[in-house]
């Protein structure tokens, strides 16, 4: 089962983070056979981190509560809050195996939050959002791309992706059109700076 996980830092945390950088990463080395995708979110200027974005395939509830709540960061004080979400891999693929060109384009995390009551509508909308991707020239762009579900997958409750475009600008010209935009699905659309994460 696929799991979508962003936390969010406390302010003036920083100092903590690097202080428990690496039992950070020996605990996320754990978990490098189920990681579909990982990394910072950061400050307009990418100067330094925001939070943690993880994408991960997980067994049960148990093993969820473990990754969210024994993490490093987490247990130092570092996150505000933690968002939990089921998932779907819509690509099918890691972020490992993206060949992209970050030294040309920027990469972002965009999370879009549904509005309730609106599955049915989405699923109406879902070939034409598909399509939409494809036939603008935005799928080779797509680092990772799926939509959050509730705990029982019945319903829709929005969408996270990551994408690498040349700037900010450039993604929300990409969601203006986008169909589940248009059809006002969202109550809210985040577009946050991020990169890959791992040790560097």
């Amino acid at each position: 089962m696929e799991y979508f996980f962003y936390c969010r830092d406390n302010p003036d945390t920083g100092a903590v983070r690097k202080a428990v950088l690496e039992a950070h990463w020996s605990f996320m080395d754990g978990y490098a056979d189920r990681m579909i995708a990982r990394g910072p979110t950061l400050t307009p200027d990418r100067s330094a981190p925001t939070g943690s974005m993880h994408i991960l395939d997980l067994p049960d509830d148990a093993a969820v509560r473990r990754f969210a709540f024994e993490e490093p960061y987490y247990k130092a004080g570092v996150f505000r809050d933690v968002m939990v979400r089921r998932w779907r891999n819509a690509l099918g693929r890691t972020m490992w195996q993206f060949r992209g060109d970050p030294e040309n384009n920027q990469r972002f995390l965009v999370i879009g939050h549904g509005k309730p009551g609106v599955s049915n509508t989405r699923d109406g909308l879902l070939e034409a959002h598909r399509r939409y991707f494809v036939e603008n020239g935005y799928q080779e762009h797509f680092i990772a791309r799926g939509p959050l579900l509730s705990d029982d997958e019945s319903e829709w409750v929005g969408s996270a992706m990551l994408i690498e475009l040349p700037s900010r600008a450039a993604v929300e010209a990409m969601l203006a059109d986008e169909p589940y935009v248009r059809a006002g699905l969202y109550a809210d659309i985040e577009i946050l700076d991020w990169r890959f994460g791992g040790r560097h």
